[in-house]
């Protein structure tokens, strides 16, 4: 089975993916390949912080790569957080982040919110962009305890529930990740 790295230690989003392309690639994380290191995230845009992600990997470990940047943006916050979703209270912290985006969203009528998702791959030297969005809107309070990060108030478009209300299987038919990943899987098959 082909390897290919995967430039995160989030075990949540690994597993997510392994699950994705359980089939057709041996996915390894950061950690796995020995990278301890905290890859900069200086990009002013998704598919810039993911291209330092995956070209990091590229360069110093001579392995084809993967990167994600994802993150959630809110119409009536200017699309904040955005790109600073990861420590959008100042800390990584899925908790305080997400009682940020609940502060800030009292009182607001305006609930619209996407998640977005930017995948680098850069394979044999080459940089390949695949882009995945859902939209739907943000909750008044949390409900639900699977995943991760703001899905307990993240109501996706056509559904009465949040990502963290969903199993693992309805989310990764539906999720920004997922479509994505889709993009990513598609091109990867099409490859000789």
């Amino acid at each position: 089975m082909k390897e290919l790295v995967f430039a995160t230690n989030n075990q949540h989003k690994t597993q997510e993916v392994r699950n994705l392309l359980m089939n057709e690639y041996s996915v390894l994380n950061l950690n796995d390949i020995g990278c301890d290191t905290d890859i900069p995230e200086t990009g002013d845009t998704f598919a810039e912080n993911a291209t330092l992600k995956s070209r990091y990997v590229a360069d110093h470990y001579q392995m084809d790569c993967f990167a994600d940047d994802s993150g959630l943006e809110i119409e009536a916050l200017n699309q904040e957080p955005g790109i600073f979703s990861a420590r959008y209270s100042g800390i990584k912290d899925d908790r305080a982040n997400l009682n940020l985006v609940l502060q800030k969203m009292e009182g607001q009528s305006n609930r619209k919110a996407r998640f977005r998702t930017v995948i680098s791959l850069i394979r044999n030297g080459e940089v390949f962009l695949f882009e995945g969005i859902i939209n739907g809107t943000i909750r008044t309070s949390p409900s639900g305890e699977k995943g991760f990060g703001y899905d307990p108030v993240f109501e996706p478009a056509g559904y009465n529930i949040t990502f963290a209300e969903m199993s693992m299987e309805q989310k990764n038919q539906i999720s920004h990740r997922a479509l994505a990943m889709n993009k990513l899987i598609t091109f990867l098959k099409e490859q000789p």
